[in-house]
């Protein structure tokens, strides 16, 4: 029987039921596994931090999603339902109505490693997450390979899959952590001393970008286009893409005057980013396409007219908080049309880079690593500098052309 439809469907045999009434194929215990996950998720206090966990985890992130998750409430079925209640709470998604539901594993986003997100893997493989072993973990990081997955990127998911286990293990709900591996053995971390996988990009390549993002494209209206602007300029100031997408309208505000925003980012730490004389023409300029000409509201896709400080402060056509994802995939596609000037770095083009690239210019400009530090919310002033030493050096900073000049003629 199908147990979701669509592409990302997978299924189990006619007849076969699955943990409780197949609400999570392969699952044993699915509430008490959900509840153990929403324990670990209200551990962080920032909300956008237990999203942006739940969502590369596999879990759903969206009204529409916990809907098609749940079940009604009949005896058994309570349970399960209380235990999807408290995880849309833990998320910020109000808990919807109990409809029919179909079985699945949990919902995620769209995108290329959709079906390879921890969870979504380990119920269309049969797997129960509550007791998967490391050799299970190391097939679903081959399996991520792949699928295409870059090194960081499998890191950064093992990251997460280790993260949550240390919680269900401390609450007895696993025997062990299955995700606690070397990942340095497993080709995940590089040695400290080498130079960053990141690509460094040029203040020639940003500029570009930001041109490119400004130029009219066939379909897009002329907010589309400020929108765009107003993200690539946004993360020149160094935010990563979970603080420029947990960004609300009443975060932006005026301090010792002049405008500024207040960025959430890792642990729930708040930290206030000024904005550059770019950054800041172009949000005020898309703010102000944004508006429905009184200045103050906006009609969202679901027609309803709200006050920008209400909204988030970057929001899709529709009217919708930006994904992780639909970020990363703009910037792409910007990027792949920006010429010759990104065309060697067009494919390789992600949010992070513009944060490097903060780093970096920052520090050859001569600021102090103290400043950098706080402007891009760095725990360990280590890290700053790791980013700047590690990096690409400009090419300035290099002998290589002194020692060419000393041995090479010209046409010899």
């Amino acid at each position: 029987m199908k147990l979701l439809s669509g592409p990302d469907s997978t299924a189990v045999s006619p007849g076969e039921t699955v943990g409780d009434d197949a609400v999570w194929p392969g699952v044993a215990d699915p509430a008490g596994l959900l509840s153990g996950i929403t324990e670990w998720l209200t551990g962080y206090g920032n909300h956008q931090t237990r999203r942006t966990y739940a969502e590369g985890l596999g879990l759903p992130v969206t009204t529409a999603d916990i809907g098609a998750w749940l079940r009604p409430r009949t005896g058994a079925q309570d349970q399960w339902a209380d235990a999807v209640a408290d995880y849309a709470q833990a998320v910020i998604i109000p808990p919807a109505a109990n409809p029919a539901g179909r079985a699945g594993p949990p919902p995620a986003s769209r995108g290329r490693l959709r079906a390879c997100h921890w969870l979504r893997w380990c119920a269309a493989n049969g797997v129960d997450p509550a007791v998967a072993t490391s050799a299970q973990v190391k097939t679903w990081l081959r399996d991520l390979e792949s699928a295409g997955a870059a090194p960081s990127t499998r890191d950064r998911m093992l990251a997460t899959v280790k993260t949550m286990y240390s919680s269900l293990a401390d609450a007895g709900l696993v025997a062990a952590n299955p995700a606690a591996l070397d990942r340095r053995r497993l080709g995940l971390t590089a040695a400290a001393a080498s130079t960053s996988t990141t690509v460094t990009l040029t203040t020639r390549q940003v500029a570009a970008l930001h041109q490119a993002a400004g130029t009219p494209r066939r379909g897009a209206s002329a907010c589309d286009v400020a929108r765009s602007v107003a993200i690539v300029a946004l993360f020149t100031l160094g935010l990563r893409v979970s603080e420029l997408c947990g960004l609300d309208g009443a975060d932006l505000h005026v301090t010792r005057g002049r405008r500024a925003l207040r960025v959430h980012g890792k642990g729930g730490k708040v930290r206030v980013v000024y904005l550059s004389v770019p950054a800041e023409r172009a949000l005020m300029d898309y703010l102000a396409l944004r508006t429905d000409g009184t200045g103050t509201e906006v009609v969202t896709g679901a027609g309803r007219r709200t006050r920008n400080s209400d909204l988030p402060l970057l929001v899709t056509r529709g009217g919708r908080r930006f994904s992780r994802q639909a970020i990363w995939q703009l910037l792409r596609r910007i990027a792949a049309a920006g010429g010759p000037d990104l065309a060697d770095v067009a494919e390789a083009m992600h949010p992070h880079a513009l944060r490097h690239f903060y780093v970096t210019a920052a520090v050859e400009a001569g600021a102090s690593l103290e400043h950098v530090q706080a402007d891009v919310g760095h725990a360990s002033i280590d890290t700053t500098s790791g980013v700047y030493d590690h990096a690409a050096r400009d090419p300035a900073r290099s002998a290589v052309d002194l020692v060419a000049d000393a041995w090479h003629v010209e046409g010899a």
